[in-house]
């Protein structure tokens, strides 16, 4: 019991740092399940467009975890990591059971004076069945102290007071719900949803002031599975409940389940698309100054010794106090260009306005024409040009940013060559040394593993889009080595023997290869890696991509032959050997939704599919979800029948208000499998090349100013 009660803490300990790390945002009440609702009952409510919540709950012997996101305005989804104690007894993980579900919630309508809000929703619809149920409800307000909710339920919420499937008379077949499960999860139980016996579920929620929420629900839930084991005593249909919402945006409530069981649980819900720090707190941009003072400047005057070499000097060290490398510098009569390198900005137009206000407040007068090109690893990827009499003019115009794009153009950049190249940027030697962590997650022995060491990482760049690099690890401390999981697939092993790759090594070479980047032709970009590639393969990787200039659409191609590593994480190999590759489309939806489509061979030799989903902010954050199908059959994938899972991307930025290229991922897979495993390969193409590519970067044009 202590065990699992520092479980819960520290989750809620990490929820409420969250909470004070982000923007307050909605007001929402969330359920035990994650969703909109009262105590463990869902509302026709949702959350506000592209808003992110979390929730930690414990009621009887069953802990959730949530994480809820409203994908669109009428559609959100919830993924639900759930522990039951003793709902096995006699089996593995001390007759505990670990659980991993999916919800998704459709407002048919929303409310409009004397209509109610509708909605329906699925509950556990991909995972083992636990909670499986399907709803429809309806919510009505009456002033802005009472909400009143009703619904009918199916599968779990129709154990109690159950009737006859008003469904039935559109069809027999949804008389008869199909009791069975799968147990590997992962499937879609359509032959469950919205069949076999209803009932009737209620609720009401009394805003007794902006932070205190009563509420009172009527539940048919009565845990038919967990009363058999675990003790929970569901003695009556009523919960009851009390919400506290601190200033800080953290709601903390406590309730009474089926009239025995005492509960908490601590939720928090945020906007992505809002940082911390609206305004950011970078410093301001130096205002462009009149050209003639630069006639007299020392490095322009060339009676005292200026000229060209001198202007590149000042220049280097301005765009250097800015965070921009200079690479690259040529002026001629009219016009100037600088190639750069971008190591500060995560909105790459405010780069481009920083770079261009540096040009302006530096060159000689008569220098009209302001030309950045953008490099990364040396490699030209676009250039954006702009006139210098357009920044005097609108540098304090209100709307300055976008009639600056009207008059800007952002171009490929193919054909820049390496003239003006500074003779001592190349070679050019990086190397950092600090702390790693690695996690493991849902290993049904152990939800959370971790494991915490030092890491030395080392590139050299001998010339534009050669690297040379290698990352070494060392674990100090951890308990992923700890599991006693061996693989039990049923095809290759190529991820599932992750547990004996911890086991067997100490000093890990995680990385060692030679990569180069390179522009085959206007809009082409190509890459070739060999070496010990990641963790568990290493080879050879080639790829191209096509992505024009001001294209929502980008299409790739990579192949990649690789041998499994061995499992010291050294230099040797197993004897496993195989050929992959994908086909890849890439396509901006607009909205801020952005997608990506993989189709070829894996790395256990299955051939499939990737879809890839993505709500995309402003400000950098990112959110996801993907799948892979290939033809490993579902039993012979193993648990979660198919691979999928969720992506969370969040810039440095939106917590710190400072502007970074640092980025916190994460991934998180329900279970990890060996089918629709892919390479995972450094610097693939279209997220090296896409920030700087017309489409993004006149998307964060409002910071070119800035």
């Amino acid at each position: 019991m202590q065990g699992r009660t520092r479980k819960i803490a520290s989750v809620l300990a990490v929820a409420g740092v969250g909470a004070l790390s982000g923007p307050q945002s909605s007001a929402q009440s969330l359920s035990t399940y994650g969703t909109p609702g009262l105590i463990e009952m869902p509302t026709a409510e949702v959350l506000s467009d592209g808003e992110f919540g979390f929730t930690a709950s414990v009621v009887g012997p069953s802990y959730r975890y949530t994480s809820v996101f409203q994908v669109f305005p009428r559609v959100y989804g919830t993924f639900r990591y759930s522990i039951v104690s003793g709902l096995s007894a006699g089996g593995p993980n001390g007759g505990n059971l670990y659980d991993r579900s999916f919800d998704l919630h459709y407002q048919i309508s929303d409310e409009s004076g004397y209509r109610p809000a509708f909605a329906v929703g699925l509950r556990d619809f991909l995972g083992t069945g636990l909670y499986s149920s399907e709803y429809f409800v309806a919510t009505k307000s009456f002033g802005s102290k009472i909400e009143v909710t009703g619904g009918l339920g199916w599968g779990r919420l129709a154990g109690r007071g159950s009737f006859s499937n008003p469904l039935g008379i559109l069809s027999d077949r949804f008389d008869t719900r199909d009791v069975g499960t799968t147990g590997l999860g992962g499937q879609l139980e359509t032959g469950k949803w919205f069949r076999g016996e209803t009932s009737v579920f209620a609720g009401v929620k009394w805003h007794v002031s902006d932070q205190t929420t009563l509420f009172a629900e009527y539940s048919p839930d009565v845990y038919t599975r967990e009363s058999v084991n675990t003790g929970i005593d569901i003695s009556t249909p009523l919960n009851v409940g009390l919400e506290y919402r601190f200033k800080n945006g953290v709601n903390l409530k406590g309730y009474v389940v089926g009239g025995n069981e005492i509960g908490a649980q601590l939720s928090y819900v945020f906007n992505p698309a809002e940082r911390r720090y609206p305004g950011g707190l970078e410093g301001a941009p130096r205002s462009v100054g009149a050209r003639n003072k630069l006639a007299i400047a020392d490095w322009n005057n060339s009676a005292k010794g200026g000229g060209q070499d001198a202007v590149r000097r000042v220049l280097k060290a301005s765009l250097a106090e800015e965070g921009l490398a200079l690479q690259g510098f040529t002026m001629g009569d009219r016009q100037a260009t600088i190639r750069i390198e971008n190591n500060r900005f995560d909105i790459e137009a405010q780069a481009a306005g920083r770079a261009a206000r540096v040009m302006a407040m530096t060159l000689p007068p008569q220098i009209e024409k302001l030309t950045v090109v953008f490099q990364r690893r040396g490699v030209p990827l676009s250039r954006v040009v702009t006139m210098r009499s357009d920044l005097e003019e609108l540098q304090f115009d209100y709307d300055g940013a976008w009639r600056t794009l009207a008059r800007a153009k952002i171009e490929d950049a193919h054909d820049q060559g390496r003239a003006g190249e500074l003779d001592d940027y190349f070679p050019e030697f990086d190397a950092s040394f600090g702390p790693y962590l690695a996690t493991s997650f849902f290993d049904p022995d152990s939800p959370i593993r971790a494991d915490l060491g030092a890491q030395l990482r080392m590139s050299y760049r001998p010339s534009p889009g050669l690297t040379f690099s290698g990352q070494l690890r060392y674990p100090l401390i951890g308990n992923i080595a700890d599991s006693d999981r061996v693989s039990d697939s049923k095809i290759e092993p190529v991820r599932t023997n992750a547990v004996r790759y911890a086991q067997e090594s100490d000093l890990e070479l995680n990385t060692l290869t030679a990569e180069y980047m390179f522009r085959p032709g206007k809009d082409l970009f190509g890459r070739v890696s060999a070496g010990y590639l990641e963790s568990n393969f290493g080879g050879v990787s080639a790829e191209v991509l096509w992505y024009p200039v001001a294209s929502r659409l980008a299409l790739g191609g990579e192949i990649n032959y690789v041998k499994q590593r061995d499992f010291d994480m050294l230099l040797g190999f197993q004897d496993y050997d195989v050929l992959t590759g994908h086909a890849s489309a890439y396509y901006d939806f607009g909205n801020g939704f952005f997608g990506q489509l993989d189709v070829g061979r894996y790395l256990a030799g299955d051939y499939g599919a990737t879809v890839s989903i993505d709500r995309e902010f402003n400000n950098g954050f990112k959110v996801g979800g993907f799948f892979t199908l290939t033809d490993v059959p579902f039993d012979d994938f193993g648990e979660g029948s198919f691979d999928k899972g969720l992506k969370v991307e969040i810039p440095l930025s939106w917590f710190t208000g400072r502007p970074s290229r640092r980025y916190l991922t994460q991934t998180i897979r329900p279970i990890v499998r060996d089918g629709g495993a892919r390479l995972a390969v450094a610097n693939r193409l279209h997220s090296v090349v896409r920030e700087y590519r017309g489409k993004d970067m006149r998307d964060g044009w409002a910071g070119y100013l800035r």
